[in-house]
C-alpha cells in the first residue's frame, strides 16, 4: 500500500509562500535598497529587447567621447517611435569597468542631451530609465565640468515640448539621476529608490560612520511608497514577489510587461496635450514639489491675535 505525502507537501509549500509574502511586504527601507542594488536585477539593456522594440543605439557626445554608462537611441513602444535613454551597469568586473559601474561622466550627459534635442526636433517622445548610484565624482569628470553638464540637462529638459517620462528601475542617486530625470511623469519600480544622497554618504556626514546607513535610509524617506506619498513620483510599478531579479532565467517577462503597460498609458495621456500645455504642466509639477506645513506654536497664535 503506497503512502502519499502530497497533502503535506502542498501545506508546506503554501506556508513557505505565505512566509515569503509576509517577509517581502514588510521590508525595511535598507532592505529595499539592497534589492534595488541586486546584481541580478534587470538593467536598462534588458528592457530594450522586451519592453521596447527596434532599439538602435546612437553613440558619442560630439565633443569628447562616448560614455558607456549612458546608453540611448531610437526605439519603439507598442508601435510609437520614441527616443530611449538609460543608465547601464555591468554584471561582472569587466563590464562594470566598461560601464563605469553605471556612473556617467560629463560626456554621458552631453550625449543624452544631444539625443534629447534630436528627439525634440523630430517630435519624438523621450523615455529615460534611471539606475545609477550617482554621477562619477572623479578628477577627470570635474575637469570636464560634470556639474555644468548636469545643470544644462536640467534646464534644457524643462523646456522641451515633447513628452518626457522617467522611470527609476533600480538606484536613483542624486544629480546623476536628475541629469536624465526631469520629466512630465516620474515612475518608480516597487523596490527602487530615489534620493539626494546615498544612505552611506548621509551616514558618513551625519553619524560620522557609514555603518549607520540603515538608519539614514529610514530617515531619508527614499523608498517608492514614501516618494509617492510626498508626491515626488507619479506611480509605483509592482515587482514580482521577492523582487524583479526573481525572473532572471526567464528574461524578466513580468516586470518588463508591467513597465510597458505603465509607460504606454502615461505616454498616451501626455500625447493628448500640445507642446506648450505640456511645458506649462511640467513647470507647475516641479514648482509644487517640496511644500510642507509647519503648525504654528501657541506663542505665534497669541501674537497673530494681538
Amino acid at each position: 500500500m503506497g503512502i502519499s505525502f502530497e497533502a503535506e507537501i502542498q501545506q508546506i509549500e503554501e506556508k513557505i509562500e505565505q512566509t515569503r509574502r509576509d517577509i517581502y511586504s514588510n521590508l525595511t527601507p535598507w532592505q529595499r535598497i539592497q534589492l534595488a542594488r541586486h546584481r541580478d536585477r534587470p538593467f536598462f539593456l534588458n528592457y530594450c529587447g522586451t519592453t521596447f522594440d527596434n532599439f538602435h543605439e546612437l553613440h558619442g557626445d560630439r565633443h569628447f567621447s562616448d560614455d558607456h554608462a549612458i546608453v540611448g537611441g531610437f526605439a519603439e513602444l507598442e508601435g510609437r517611435k520614441i527616443m530611449l535613454l538609460g543608465t547601464q551597469k555591468g554584471r561582472d568586473t569587466k563590464e562594470n569597468i566598461r560601464r563605469n559601474f553605471g556612473s556617467p561622466h560629463p560626456e554621458g550627459y552631453r550625449k543624452a542631451l544631444r539625443l534629447m534635442k534630436l528627439a525634440d526636433r523630430f517630435g519624438l517622445p523621450i523615455i529615460c530609465l534611471i539606475d545609477t548610484a550617482g554621477a562619477y565624482p572623479g578628477i577627470g569628470a570635474e575637469e570636464r565640468h560634470i556639474a555644468e553638464a548636469i545643470a544644462v540637462n536640467l534646464r534644457e529638459m524643462m523646456v522641451m515640448e515633447v513628452p518626457i517620462i522617467a522611470a527609476v528601475i533600480g538606484e536613483g542617486g542624486s544629480g546623476g539621476a536628475l541629469g536624465i530625470g526631469v520629466a512630465d511623469r516620474i515612475l518608480i519600480l516597487e523596490n527602487a529608490y530615489y534620493s539626494v544622497i546615498s544612505p552611506e554618504g548621509c551616514a558618513a556626514i551625519l553619524w560620522k560612520d557609514r555603518a549607520a546607513a540603515p538608519e539614514a535610509a529610514a530617515a531619508l524617506k527614499i523608498t517608492a511608497t514614501e516618494l509617492l506619498e510626498f508626491g515626488l513620483v507619479d506611480e509605483i510599478i509592482p515587482e514580482p514577489l521577492g523582487g524583479a531579479h526573481q525572473e532572471t532565467k526567464e528574461g524578466f517577462p513580468t516586470i518588463c510587461n508591467s513597465l510597458k503597460v505603465c509607460l504606454s498609458r502615461h505616454l498616451a495621456e501626455l500625447q493628448t496635450l500640445n507642446g506648450p500645455e505640456r511645458m506649462k504642466s511640467r513647470y507647475a509639477k516641479y514648482r509644487a514639489l517640496g511644500r510642507f506645513h509647519e503648525p504654528e506654536s501657541p506663542a505665534q497664535d497669541s501674537l497673530s491675535e494681538s
